[in-house]
């Protein structure tokens, strides 16, 4: 049996997790400064993570530490059906 899958590219998965990241952030009412702060990194960092044109990768360690901040399952940072 030949199955055809579909091949996302990388800037695919970045901008579900990057809109998400953004979603629930904004959720937890938290600005880019204070989320920055609880996970280590600069606010610019987390800037241009949420920015539509990313020119930063993460790490699965990272968005690990995001989803522990906002109290969320890492799994939603990968849900596309509500973004």
């Amino acid at each position: 049996m030949n199955k055809k899958s579909h091949i996302h590219d990388d800037y695919y998965y970045y901008d579900i997790v990057r809109k998400n990241i953004k979603k629930y952030r904004k959720s937890a009412n938290l600005t880019q400064q204070e989320l920055a702060d609880e996970i280590g990194v600069s606010m610019h960092y987390i800037s241009q993570i949420e920015s539509a044109n990313p020119n930063k990768y993460f790490t699965l360690v990272l968005i690990g530490r995001i989803a522990d901040t906002l109290n969320i399952d890492i799994r939603q940072l990968f849900d596309d059906t509500d973004i």
